[in-house]
């Protein structure tokens, strides 16, 4: 939880001060893509917000209400920051691209002519506003590459604890939707910096204020791709979905590798929280054990499965007749 935490803030910070820059940026040279980029940026400081929030709500006790806690609060408030990324950021990233696309239609010229006269008076000579958005962008990259690699480090543990192959494994499997989310915005925003730049050195070059619009328009594009990927892993979470049928079985094998067990009648296992599992089983023991007995086998079935998967919190054995 802690890590989680440390990375959303590292987020929270690179992005609040890449938002200020960016829109600096795009007001001194009207930039479309400087403009995409700050949506991109608001967007993401406020779905750290976001994520602190769900971090803050998830910790709470369990109590009469919620038997379970509260860590499905997570989930909940990673979902928001999907809609949020895909509906603010993607959306209208993409809109703006489009619009001076289609405005420009080819045509040849910076796209700041409208703003950049507000600042005209404090330009020194020969002063090239576009550097700006040159030194913005370099300095974003810096930022969130330090947040990426937090996000990375975070996630590159997870993969390293649970034996997974690699980041496409654990982005089906992971319960961390915090660490998760964090990462993904981490990348795409390093991506969308990427696009920003070059379209604006392509228009820098050639004249063309095309190339700064598509860039925009690919930046919205990127976003809102993401964002649906985003939103299906967080929704199979909320759902209560239960853990893959690789590491299902691992826990079913102890309960079925018992002497004391003549069948498995279920069993059943559901994410409550990140990293919060519980697991309930139906099961027939074999003729001749008292209620003592089979209270002491349940308990020991518990322990085991606990050693197994530190995730595992709630253990539930019914014996079946």
């Amino acid at each position: 939880m802690a890590e989680s935490k440390s990375v959303v803030i590292a987020a929270l910070v690179a992005n609040a001060a890449i938002a200020v820059m960016k829109f600096a940026g795009f007001l001194l040279t009207g930039s479309a893509a400087m403009l995409s980029e700050t949506y991109h940026s608001i967007s993401d400081t406020g779905n750290q917000v976001f994520l602190l929030i769900g971090l803050r709500y998830g910790d709470r006790e369990a109590d009469r209400r919620h038997p379970f806690g509260y860590g499905k609060a997570q989930f909940f408030y990673s979902f928001l920051v999907s809609v949020f990324l895909f509906g603010i950021a993607g959306w209208e990233s993409a809109k703006h691209g489009f619009n001076a696309l289609t405005a420009h239609g080819g045509g040849h010229g910076g796209g700041g002519e409208a703003v950049e006269f507000l600042f005209f008076s404090f330009q020194p000579p020969g002063f090239d506003p576009v550097l700006v958005n040159y030194a913005v962008l370099v300095g974003a990259i810096v930022f969130e590459g330090y947040a990426f690699r937090k996000a990375y480090a975070g996630m590159s543990r997870q993969i390293e604890d649970n034996d997974w192959s690699g980041f496409r494994e654990a982005f089906r499997k992971t319960s961390d939707v915090t660490t998760l989310t964090a990462l993904t915005e981490d990348t795409i925003a390093l991506v969308g910096l990427v696009l920003a730049l070059a379209g604006i050195f392509l228009e820098q070059q050639t004249g063309n204020a095309v190339y700064d619009a598509v860039a925009a328009l690919l930046i919205g594009v990127l976003l809102m791709g993401f964002a649906v990927a985003l939103a299906w892993e967080n929704k199979r979470l909320i759902l209560g979905e239960s853990l893959p049928a690789e590491d299902e079985r691992e826990l079913r094998e102890i309960v079925e590798g018992r002497e004391e067990v003549d069948r498995v009648v279920d069993f059943r296992t559901v994410y409550f929280g990140p990293e919060r599992i519980v697991v309930s089983a139906d099961v027939e023991f074999a003729p001749g054990f008292k209620g003592s007995e089979i209270d002491e086998i349940i308990t020991e079935i518990e322990a085991e499965m606990q050693s197994t998967d530190a995730s595992v919190r709630k253990v539930y054995v019914e014996p079946e007749v």
